[in-house]
């Protein structure tokens, strides 16, 4: 957590300094606003696949926001340890960017965002031996990821392209994909064909993601939402998730309810051991969730 701390507040201070106006007169006249909410789940879930092995999750947020559209987020979430293999249970999203544009009609957004999972790796055969039928080049992978980030919207809907930059999508290289195929595939054959392709990273893998949102009643909104996930280099583990959720401010809280979805084409791919069993984290779900913002 100290690590965690440490790196939450550089990103805030930074992201102060930067903002900091040049003039002692300036400084009167509040220029930038800091949002703060909490956040409780009954399951987290990231893109329709559920991060906390379908167990209560809480979330932090903090957004800071300065008038010349200069923008910060630091976020702190609590994810499954048997999903994210020896790490601190804790994932953490830090990004920073700028928007521009009429927030009525057209408006963009271009960013760099960051989500880490403290001390969370994996170790898996990168290669297969075919003559000796034996698993090889065994090495260690970390769920981390880094993003260049687009995004647009109109009147109710909004739009986001992330691509990402780092060696890996949350662990999707070889390791990840064709070891996880051969962990839970009955037949071992997609596997040993994953394998062939050589050692492949997933760096330039695509998200996409629209929502439209409108008002349905005073204090209540509708949401539908669809995503796409296309992984550089493992067509396997590209799907679509889809969301319809409903919230509704009342007391000081926002109450939200969200039919999750998520459609694959390798289920192999979404399996966890939970102990002696294996779960699945793609099956669809009433996500509930209760925000409190400050």
């Amino acid at each position: 957590m100290r690590h965690i701390s440490t790196a939450v507040l550089a990103a805030m201070a930074s992201f102060a300094l930067f903002s900091l106006p040049s003039h002692a007169a300036e400084r009167e006249v509040a220029s930038y606003a800091l949002d703060t909410d909490v956040t409780v789940f009954n399951d987290l879930r990231t893109r329709g696949l559920s991060d906390s092995l379908m167990r209560p999750a809480v979330k932090l947020g903090l957004q800071l926001a300065h008038e010349s559209g200069l923008v910060a987020i630091v976020e702190v979430v609590n994810v499954s340890k048997k999903q994210f293999l020896n790490g601190r249970g804790i994932d953490v999203t830090l990004g920073g960017g700028y928007r521009f544009g009429d927030p009525e009609a057209w408006h963009f957004g271009v960013g760099l965002a960051a989500e880490l999972f403290p001390g969370a790796k994996f170790e898996a055969p990168h290669g297969f031996d075919m003559t000796e039928f034996t698993p090889t080049d065994v090495r260690s992978t970390s769920y981390s990821s880094r993003f260049a980030l687009f995004e647009f919207g109109y009147g109710n809907i909004e739009g986001r392209l992330l691509d990402v930059i780092s060696k890996t999508y949350r662990g999707a290289d070889t390791g990840g994909v064709c070891g996880s195929l051969l962990q839970f595939s009955a037949d071992p054959t997609p596997a040993f064909e994953c394998y062939a392709r050589g050692d492949r990273n997933s760096r330039g893998s695509l998200l996409f993601d629209l929502t439209y949102k409108t008002d349905i009643a005073p204090a209540t909104t509708l949401t539908l939402h669809a995503g796409r996930q296309r992984v550089a280099n493992f067509s396997e583990a590209n799907f679509n998730d889809y969301r319809i959720g409903l919230t509704r401010k009342q007391w000081g809280f926002e109450w939200n309810a969200d039919w999750v979805m998520t459609r694959n084409k390798v289920r192999e791919l979404y399996l966890t051991l939970d102990g002696s069993k294996v779960r699945a984290i793609d099956k669809d779900k009433l996500m509930l969730s209760v925000t409190r913002r400050f």
